[in-house]
């Protein structure tokens, strides 16, 4: 009698699948299908192939999909980068210098080209979990391409939301960032992403 009634326990016992660890490119996915707008503040570190932390700057970070970000340096100098229409601006305001890139050149200049929605991340790069650190989960996109102006760049995530990103360069100097305060869903001013060179200032633009 015992042997029937936990027969019949076995056989009623409710069966719940079991969930699949989620690849980096749904993780990708995931982040990228909640920010088609983001917000947030940011620090910035430059570390040389000594591993010798350098030059630290700060300030706020832009991001709507697809195709329109936009960085504010504060600190500790005032730069902006914005990137709309297929081109990405780089404007020096110490220097009174402005340099114009198309948007396949800009990559290894900013890496947040590869959150904007105008690369096909796995169309040229190579997808890896890297697992946790810090308490974030790093997802490694490597560029297909010999050509690519960066060996690697790196995408920290906290749970869905972005939380780092590092990117290293061919000269073996990497550059960390770190995102705070990040804000998705809102309703961005349009003129953040537009850009016109203030009158007097030297203009480079690459063909």
């Amino acid at each position: 009698m015992f042997k029937k009634a936990f027969l019949l326990f076995l056989i009623f016992l409710p069966v719940f699948p079991a969930t699949a660890e989620e690849t980096p490119v749904q993780r990708l996915r995931n982040f990228l299908a909640r920010a088609n707008t983001l917000q947030a503040e940011f620090s910035q570190v430059v570390i040389d192939e000594a591993g010798n932390a350098g030059q630290r700057s700060s300030g706020v970070f832009y991001l709507q999909r697809p195709g329109k970000f936009r960085w504010d340096y504060k600190k500790p100098y005032s730069q902006e980068i914005v990137s709309n229409g297929g081109k990405v601006w780089f404007y020096d305001v110490d220097l009174e210098q402005v340099t114009a890139k198309r948007l396949d050149d800009a990559i290894g200049s900013t890496p947040a080209l590869l959150l904007s929605g105008e690369v096909s991340l796995e169309t040229n790069f190579n997808i890896e979990k890297q697992g946790m650190d810090e308490g974030l989960f790093w997802i490694k996109l490597a560029p297909k391409s010999e050509d690519s102006g960066f060996k690697y760049v790196l995408i920290g995530l906290d749970g869905d939301t972005l939380s780092g990103m590092e990117l290293s360069d061919n000269f073996g100097q990497l550059t960390r960032i770190y995102f705070t305060a990040v804000k998705t869903g809102l309703k961005l001013d349009r003129n953040l992403f537009e850009f016109r060179p203030p009158a007097g200032v030297d203009v480079f633009e690459e063909k």
